[in-house]
């Protein structure tokens, strides 16, 4: 049976925390999925989000511009057949990536957040996973709510893959690095 599997460590291979920094905060969930397809393709298939989500980011980006943060437009993702860095892959900016991986992210005053989409040829996997750094308290409260809704939309994001469940997993740990 096909699970998604979910962890709270980066996958040993992935350049997603590289330069980023100390993270306060890291999830990560992955697919068995055998596919010929680019990363680029991938990530154009996952970040085509359900009409729920492209809502859930409409209110989202109501009440952050009330709070005097950046609020992001309310698109979806645009299709491409290559993400160059600086170019928007979904809501977000690519900030780094290489021929299996692409990493986005934004910096805020209150956070940052890098979310990359990893895909491992040689185990068959797809890994969406993401990381954050608080600046202050703000963004510590303000991740409080986001939290269960980016768990959620990771989560269906990855299950549209394929009818999947959800299952907790260690992934492997970058070395020298804890959460």
């Amino acid at each position: 049976m096909k699970v998604v599997v979910q962890s709270d460590k980066i996958p040993g291979n992935a350049i997603v925390s590289t330069g980023f920094g100390e993270i306060s905060y890291c999830d990560s969930y992955r697919i068995a999925k055998q596919t010929n397809k680019t990363v680029d393709e991938i990530t154009t298939q996952l970040f085509k989000a359900p009409q729920w989500v492209v809502v859930l980011m409409k209110i989202r980006n109501s009440i952050v511009k009330i709070a005097g943060l950046r609020a992001g437009k309310n698109e979806n993702v645009e299709e491409a057949a290559y993400y160059p860095v600086g170019s928007k892959a979904g809501y977000f900016t690519v900030t780094a990536r290489n021929a299996n991986e692409i990493v986005m992210g934004e910096n805020d005053r209150h956070l940052c957040f890098r979310t990359s989409v990893l895909v491992d040829r040689e185990r068959s996997f797809i890994y969406l996973t993401t990381i954050v750094r608080f600046h202050n308290v703000c963004g510590r409260i303000y991740f409080l709510p986001v939290k269960p809704f980016h768990q959620l939309i990771v989560k269906s994001l990855l299950r549209r893959q394929g009818k999947l469940k959800i299952r907790k997993a260690n992934l492997p740990l970058l070395p020298d690095q804890n959460f």
